[in-house]
């Protein structure tokens, strides 16, 4: 296995800055793995069967950048990823997170923002990309967040977002976010509707969106990347529901690739709430997800990989008809929908 398995040319038109209005109209590249189908998200309802069951990840994106200067006046800038003292009786002061400059960035230095004391910065966590971070400012972390921060988007959207609920699921409750599901962001209430009268059921987990979606693979052989653990949450319902649906001859089908995450670690750890590390590649043995709804993905990261396990290396024709025919690409971009290749 190498790199260059998961390179693709994705020109900079391509890469969206701005979600489509409305949501639901994103375009839907349908792959059962005898042909491939243009159609919207609106037509969800119409491909999914009475008795398929919908998994969603309803974490909710908090404003986690937070724009800071230095006591040297030079500017800095934290990303929070991951609370450290989320547990029973945590108040969600100390995040692990990224850091820049991260180089000159002291243990102790506090950053401001207009003129107030904001972040104190910690050392180096265990994975060395990262810091334990506090926030300082009074009041409950979040309200801190809400006025300080903004939403974290990614690098390659470099538009104004006008609406923050726009990087928002219409289904969100859970804050803790660094980055949205974004495959879920395309879900009406319209689309759910449909979805209920056409029988197939919904379900919800919990998977804390971390470093991993922001980080591309940096080593040669990609099995060497190395994986941070991310929050989990499968209740019990949804679990059960699962196994009912498969059961009954139904369909388990995963918005997004951390609701695939989500599923796939309670499955392969024996744990419906934790941490994992799970790196879904070529040979992985699947045992929830049959379908998966999901955007287009960057070249060379780990999401491209899962893409890879699931259908193989179809995925190459699949992207290259979407650049074809003008799909718009990541995170505010159009879906996919696509049924796992046999064994």
């Amino acid at each position: 296995m190498q790199l260059s398995d998961f390179d693709y040319e994705l020109p900079e038109r391509y890469i969206a800055q701005v979600p489509i209005e409305p949501r639901d109209s994103a375009r839907l590249l349908v792959d059962r793995g005898d042909g491939i189908e243009h159609l919207h998200v609106t037509d969800l309802p119409g491909l999914l069967r009475s008795g398929d069951l919908l998994v969603l990840n309803e974490t909710r994106v908090i404003p986690a950048r937070i724009r800071l200067k230095r006591s040297t006046g030079g500017g800095a800038e934290v990303l929070l990823l991951d609370p450290l003292d989320d547990g029973p009786g945590g108040d969600r002061r100390r995040w692990e997170a990224l850091a820049r400059p991260g180089g000159k960035l002291r243990v102790g230095e506090v950053l401001t923002q207009d003129g107030v004391d904001v972040v104190r910065m910690g050392p180096r966590t265990a994975a060395g990309d990262t810091f334990e971070i506090e926030i300082i400012a009074e009041g409950d972390p979040l309200a801190v967040l809400d006025r300080h921060g903004e939403m974290p988007l990614p690098p390659y959207i470099g538009t104004r977002l006008d609406d923050p609920d726009r990087y928002q699921t219409v289904f969100a409750k859970e804050p803790g976010s660094a980055a949205a599901p974004t495959a879920g962001l395309h879900l009406t209430a319209e689309v759910f509707a449909a979805l209920s009268a056409a029988g197939v059921r919904t379900a919800t987990v919990e998977l804390v969106v971390g470093l991993d979606t922001f980080q591309p693979i940096s080593t040669d052989d990609p099995l060497d990347h190395p994986m941070h653990t991310e929050r989990y949450r499968v209740p019990d319902a949804t679990w059960a529901a699962c196994q009912a649906t498969r059961a009954a001859g139904g369909r388990v089908i995963a918005v997004g690739t951390t609701a695939v995450r989500a599923l796939e670690s309670a499955a392969a750890r024996g744990e419906l709430e934790g941490r994992t590390d799970i790196f879904i590649h070529e040979g992985f043995e699947w045992q929830v997800v049959d379908v998966l709804m999901t955007n287009f993905h960057l070249p060379k990261t780990t999401l491209l990989m899962m893409i890879d396990a699931f259908i193989g290396s179809r995925w190459r024709d699949l992207y290259a008809e979407a650049l074809a025919a003008d799909y718009r690409f990541l995170s505010f971009g159009d879906a996919m929908l696509l049924e796992r290749r046999s064994p």
